[in-house]
């Protein structure tokens, strides 16, 4: 996994000065050092590490002897750290991609914040942007404490940070091609090359009946699969006309078929050293993919049983193996919605949620059709966020903290609310368009998640954006929630989600935030963390066109104040447009 390289940045001139400092620079690394090893995981559990430079960095010598260290220990990120006046040229990181930021300490005896402009100065001044770091009160030298708004910077710029190192390198799998015409499944290389430095794979849905008839999949696994699919997967109503309804040898074949389904997306994803051992070590390879797709609609269900099954197990944090972390497999294959999937999930560790934004509820629409009125967090409109089946049984909302509904990092998961998410799961026959049969999932999600709703765009013109919406998942009473969602398919999930409204713009009020989305999809990630992703985009640069995040949760670059900071959405553009995709 990356780590984070810490650079203790040092006044280089010799006789007193550099030695006065040594020791309160070193132990300003180690204290950053401790602070983001403690506080940072991995979306795969494991701990963040850092890595500091052997010696303080006084000049272009000690910076090449960190940068060696740091290529041979993996380091995706750095942060430099200095309470004094050092030579910001000879000092700074020169990485052409890396993330990088610079912490300086705000205190008077040697003046930190001098180094921080003026190094920011020349990172701008060469193309290498950098996040400033910059405590808000004056500390005295030596001081070890980290502020908690120096704390709460760190830990943004190294989430986003290491969401860049780990994407990097990796696949995208498009199983299959474009769903129903949908531009979002139309693979963009150029996107996932020079901006995320993702490479893009590709097989044929084909690959499934070939692994299906051969057996090209761990037969012991299946069967206790199949075993676990029967004990919790608890069935749903068959909302189909009676002479579309399937036979119960039919349905039983059809779960065969979706588990099935389910070990062969993952082990073309990741590989499967159980597949060697059967004579087939190609594919016990996989394809190095950290997040997936699949097309489905309708090449593949108007003859097979829908990837319903699949999406929703796969993207859930556990399955018959246990608690583990969830896989990103988009629908129809979106590749934009199945890379702000894993956008979300790297910076919050936890499952998604891939769903339609499929209807605005106005106030007004809601009494006509029902006869009452919405209320609470629900009173200005809803929005009615329902797809067939690929939304994690995470969104349940049956996992807790503090007595309050969340989605958790699967390393924090009890068994209690696996079983409670698969208990507040129904899985219903596909309805008739789905010809080829297979089972979606049927739940609401609970009331009062702060959630962020996300999605990736693709302008001509222009590029990437990112539209970004955070607010709260509602539930509506049964009167009303019946009502509605009978008009649009009974047998899919729902969440009902509420934007935070700014009376202004885009989030006027819930309808415009509706009117302006780009795209039928989104995704959705536990918490207000549209912060992060605003933080993940500059480093990308990705322009964000939409979003409701409190000013002082923006955090990009200081090259972007250069272009135009008393109007950040148009310096978002042009530092975006000026600087290029990440990777050249």
């Amino acid at each position: 996994m990356p780590k984070i390289g810490i650079r203790p940045i040092i006044d280089g001139r010799r006789g007193g000065i550099r030695e006065s400092l040594e020791e309160v620079t070193m132990e300003m690394a180690r204290s950053a050092a401790a602070f983001l090893s403690e506080n940072l995981r991995h979306s795969n559990g494991e701990p963040v590490e850092c890595v500091i430079a052997d010696t303080c960095i006084g000049g272009v010598a000690e910076a090449a002897q960190a940068e060696e260290k740091f290529s041979r220990e993996n380091v995706g990120l750095t942060i430099s750290v200095t309470p004094s006046w050092c030579y910001p040229t000879e000092t700074m990181d020169t990485h052409p991609t890396r993330p990088k930021a610079i912490w300086g300490f705000n205190g008077t005896e040697r003046p930190g914040a001098v180094y921080l402009a003026a190094v920011l100065g020349a990172h701008n001044q060469k193309g290498l942007p950098a996040f400033s770091i910059y405590g808000h009160d004056v500390q005295d030298i030596g001081d070890t404490e980290i502020t908690p708004d120096v704390q709460e910077k760190l830990l943004q710029f190294a989430k986003a940070g290491l969401a860049v190192a780990t994407m990097n390198g990796k696949s995208y799998l498009s199983m299959g091609s474009v769903s129903m015409g949908i531009a979002g499944c139309i693979v963009d290389e150029t996107f996932f090359q020079r901006y995320l430095g993702i490479r893009n794979e590709y097989v044929d849905m084909t690959e499934f009946v070939r692994r299906m008839e051969l057996e090209i999949y761990d037969k012991e696994e299946f069967e206790i699969a199949l075993k676990w699919v029967k004990e919790n997967c608890n069935p749903g109503a068959d909302v189909n006309p009676e002479h579309l309804k399937r036979t119960d040898e039919q349905k039983e074949n059809d779960w065969k078929t979706v588990v099935k389904m389910t070990l062969i997306a993952r082990d073309l994803m990741v590989g499967n050293p159980k597949l060697a051992e059967i004579g087939y070590g190609e594919e016990a390879l996989g394809r190095n993919a950290i997040a997936a797709g699949f097309q489905g609609q309708r090449a593949w269900t108007d003859f097979f049983p829908n990837g319903d099954f699949m999406e929703a197990i796969l993207t859930s944090s556990f399955d018959w193996n246990g608690i583990r972390e969830p896989y990103m497999v988009a629908t129809e294959n979106d590749t934009l919605n199945g890379i702000t999937m894993l956008f979300g999930h790297l910076l919050t560790d936890a499952a998604q949620i891939f769903a339609d934004v499929r209807t605005y509820w106005s106030p007004d629409a809601v009494k006509r059709v029902t006869g009452r009125e919405l209320e609470g967090k629900a009173a200005n409109g809803v929005i009615h966020l329902i797809n067939s089946g690929p939304a994690a049984l995470d969104a349940t909302g049956r996992q807790t903290r503090d007595g309050e509904p969340v989605m958790k990092p699967f390393w924090e998961i009890t068994q209690d609310e696996v079983q409670a998410c698969l208990e507040a799961t129904q899985w219903c026959p596909a309805v008739d368009f789905f010809r080829g049969g297979g089972f979606s999932t049927d739940f609401t999600t609970r009331e009062g998640m702060p959630v962020t709703m996300a999605r990736i765009n693709l302008i001509a013109g222009v590029g990437p954006v990112l539209q970004i919406a955070e607010g709260y998942t509602v539930e509506l009473p049964d009167e009303i929630h019946d009502k509605l969602d009978q008009r649009s398919n009974p047998t899919w999930p729902t969440t009902w989600f509420v934007p935070n409204l700014t009376g202004e713009g885009l989030f006027k009020d819930v309808y415009t935030v509706m009117n302006n989305w780009g795209s039928n999809h989104a995704a959705v990630s536990y918490g207000h963390v549209g912060g992060d992703l605003i933080t993940l985009a500059s480093m990308l640069r990705i322009p964000v066109c939409m979003h409701n995040v409190p000013e002082d949760r923006v955090f990009r670059p200081s090259y972007w104040t250069a272009l135009g900071g008393i109007e950040p959405v148009g310096a978002d553009y042009r530092a975006c447009a000026a600087l290029g995709p990440l990777y050249k």
